[in-house]
């Protein structure tokens, strides 16, 4: 009788996941991910993704990239770190809960904040598995012993360390500014958190009385237009162009607000662009962030007539309670009837919307903390100029190079960063 073949019997086809999965072990188990060569330092800290579900195709391209440089680098006998991580994603997580939950019939109300962070943990320590699996069937090399999350509370000491140190030197403060809300998500949004999207909307165009002595309408008025006739109830100017001859004899004069009895002034403003509408633009300094600064070079008032959920309120008179859409209805009906409606035409536009929810985003003033970006920290130097002259400098290269101009151009132009949330997940 012939023996039995000890030979390993093949199979016919090649199983790249049985033999990837078994190499990537031993190198993991032998250290290979960790910081060996006695050459110099190399080190890349891995854009943590989002706990929000499973790797996507950036992610797999972001790894192949930078596995690539860490490779090369090892081959040359660098002292090579790859740090892994992931980001508990505030506003995006729990979206996340939020959309289960809603399957379920309920939201984060219904189950009160203590139960929702619970069930946002459990959805953590399951994706946050998964999503290591997944760099691992990628091939990233990475040093799992040195993974972290962003609430691990090493990291979260680090924040509020840098919190505090930076409020010291006067970088961080807490002011009343206009801020990009959402209603749906109930939180503040940073600039980069808001979407912009063209739509098809209606222009339309009001008139606004000129006022004598005595608070008596003249027969000459001011025509403004506005995509959003819901928040003339909180307008407390009206805006012309200083060089904008046909408005220069009305410049300082009163008109009459319609719906609301109030007076309010004509302005000059360079910002008023001459070819927008009729040259004349309504200021509703509560309601949108240009009028806001506006409202702070003519010392104007900012009257909120919107709630957190972008609901008229007591400000806004006989049209409190009503939702963003039906005021504008009932207010455009009440102008027609009063013979304050001009003429209404279609008009395409870019409409903030909120990245996670897409809701769209109610610009209000509010008390929140900021990053200044502008203040002088070092002689001649602020965040915002320290981080275009890193690149200037060549410190830092932008790949490919054409984007250093769109970075510098937001350097540049940047805005004071909102950092406070009003979530319940992070």
């Amino acid at each position: 009788m012939t023996a039995p073949s000890s030979r390993t019997q093949l199979p016919p086809a090649y199983e790249p996941k049985e033999v990837e999965g078994r190499i990537y072990e031993m190198w993991r188990e032998a250290g290979y991910f960790q910081p060996r060569g006695a050459g110099d330092p190399y080190c890349i800290i891995m854009p943590p993704p989002n706990v929000t579900g499973e790797l996507h195709l950036g992610h797999g391209l972001e790894d192949a990239l930078t596995d690539t440089l860490v490779r090369w680098h090892r081959m040359r006998g660098d002292r090579v770190l790859w740090v892994p991580g992931e980001d508990h994603a505030g506003i995006a997580t729990q979206n996340v809960i939020e959309r289960e939950l809603a399957r379920e019939g309920l939201s984060r109300h219904d189950i009160g904040r203590e139960a929702f962070v619970e069930r946002t943990w459990m959805w953590v320590r399951k994706y946050r598995s998964r999503i290591a699996e997944q760099h691992a069937r990628l091939g990233a090399s990475a040093d799992w012993e040195r993974d972290v999350f962003t609430l691990d509370p090493a990291i979260v000491k680090a924040v509020r360390t840098t919190f505090v140190n930076l409020y010291r030197d006067g970088l961080i403060y807490r002011g009343l500014r206009m801020i990009n809300w959402c209603p749906r998500c109930e939180t503040a949004l940073s600039d980069l958190e808001v979407d912009y999207e063209e739509e098809q909307a209606k222009l339309y165009y009001l008139r606004y009385p000129m006022m004598g002595e005595g608070g008596m309408p003249l027969p000459d008025h001011v025509i403004v237009a506005t995509t959003r006739p819901e928040t003339m109830l909180g307008d407390t100017a009206v805006a012309v162009n200083p060089g904008d001859e046909r408005y220069e004899s009305k410049i300082g004069r009163m008109l009459g607000l319609p719906l609301v009895g109030r007076e309010i002034p004509v302005v000059p403003d360079d910002s008023v662009s001459m070819e927008f509408g009729t040259g004349a633009v309504k200021v509703t300094p509560g309601h949108d962030p240009n009028d806001w600064e506006i409202g702070q070079r003519h010392d104007l008032p900012a009257i909120v007539v919107l709630d957190r959920n972008a609901v008229l309120n007591e400000e806004a008179g006989p049209y409190e309670g009503l939702s963003v859409e039906a005021g504008r209805a009932a207010v455009l009906r009440d102008l027609d009837e009063g013979g304050f409606l001009d003429r209404v035409e279609d008009y395409t536009h870019s409409v903030g919307k909120c990245s996670r929810c897409k809701t769209h985003v109610q610009p209000i003033p509010s008390e929140q903390w900021w990053v200044d970006v502008h203040k002088e920290y070092l002689p001649g130097r602020s965040l915002s100029s320290a981080a275009a002259e890193a690149v200037r400098q060549g410190h830092i290269r932008i790949v490919p190079q054409r984007f250093e101009k769109v970075y510098l151009n937001w350097m540049d132009n940047i805005r004071d960063w909102c950092v406070s949330r009003q979530l319940w997940w992070g």
